[in-house]
């Protein structure tokens, strides 16, 4: 369909996306001062499941210019439109990267870009595995993406202000964390600690949990089955993520200290029985805790531990993967996808 000169396009962007179909127009046009080339400036109307919504989306957009909806647009929708400008102007390589960058953004991707909070682009940061390189081309895009936002009057200067307090020197120094599990001897030592400070129980549930920090920060009292000896993450990095973990007798304990300890609806609270968050939780606890045992891990290490004990007890690979909640690799994965919970339970309870 041709639409007239002046009155914007519609188009379908490559891939499996949720709103395949962009409509946009054209606002004017900017010069790439290195290359000499002109590219065309253009207003992002939205992004749509079907061609006709994206076309009726344009139409209203015609007829009310200042109408974008965008108290609704998630981190997701922005950056498409933002690189959709942007990587025109730029090489294969920057492009690359910053499709890298992307991929790490899943746990944001669909929130609201107004309610992201510092916290939740640190926590994209410390849990993304990365070194300070790719971390801080993640930073970049950051920065990028909330300057197109504040550019259009998406959000207001304050909220791209946030980015710069992005810390990736931690999470992003090799040297800094060993990046392996914890060995036996620290293993240990969290075990000794275990009575002088309550939090190292904490240390304990992710070992023999293989649960990532932040499943287990937001796991709520209501979905801990204590007697039948699982839990269930309801929110996870990934769709495989999703899943029931089973309880290991020796961490029975410590569940039930937390269960108990105040009103809060999350498992694990502040002395306040506040939610957590997580740079709290790793600058006011993490970090003292691993100090005081003089080692040096990131909690995700605890997670990798997990997987190496399993694996040291020869639990089988497909096993592993369903209690920690990686991605099967092949056909074969599918013979353990009903699990029923005792397999799990005798798995875990091996190490």
């Amino acid at each position: 369909m041709k639409l007239p000169n002046g009155y914007g396009s519609v188009y379908k962007l490559s891939g499996k996306r949720r709103n395949p179909w962009v409509a946009r127009k054209t606002t004017g046009w900017t010069l790439n001062v290195e290359t000499k080339k002109s590219f065309p400036v253009y207003q992002f109307v939205g992004y749509y499941p079907t061609q006709k919504e994206a076309l009726q989306a344009l139409a209203n957009y015609n007829k009310d210019p200042y109408d974008l909806h965008i108290d609704k647009i998630t981190f997701g929708e922005l950056y498409d439109r933002w690189s959709d400008e942007h990587f025109p102007t730029v090489s294969n390589s920057n492009v690359n990267g910053y499709k890298a960058s992307f991929n790490l953004c899943d746990k944001i991707k669909d929130m609201n870009i107004h309610d992201i909070k510092l916290d939740h682009l640190q926590r994209t940061v410390d849990e993304s595995g990365k070194n300070t390189p790719t971390l801080r081309k993640l930073k970049v895009m950051f920065g990028l993406v909330y300057d197109y936002a504040v550019k259009h009057e998406i959000v207001d200067g304050q909220k791209r202000d946030m980015v710069k307090y992005v810390d990736i020197k931690k999470a992003g120094n090799p040297n800094a964390y060993n990046r392996k599990p914890f060995n036996k001897t620290q293993i240990k030592r969290v075990w000794d600690g275990k009575d002088s400070n309550e939090y190292m129980s904490v240390v304990l549930i992710l070992i023999y949990s293989g649960v990532r920090i932040g499943e287990l920060l937001d796991l709520k009292k209501d979905d801990i089955h204590l007697e039948e000896r699982w839990f269930y993450v309801r929110e996870a990095k990934t769709e495989s993520g999703i899943r029931e973990v089973p309880i290991a007798e020796k961490i029975v304990p410590f569940l039930e200290h937390w269960m108990t300890k105040n009103d809060c609806e999350y498992l694990l609270s502040t002395n306040e029985g506040e939610h957590f968050k997580y740079r709290n939780f790793y600058d006011s606890y993490w970090s003292p805790l691993m100090e005081s045992l003089h080692i040096q891990h990131r909690p995700h290490d605890t997670r990798h531990t997990c997987v190496s004990l399993l694996t040291e007890k020869g639990v089988d690979e497909r096993i592993i993967k369903k209690i920690v909640g990686h991605k099967g690799q092949g056909v074969t994965e599918t013979v353990y996808t009903h699990l029923e919970l005792p397999i799990k339970l005798e798995a875990i309870n091996k190490i």
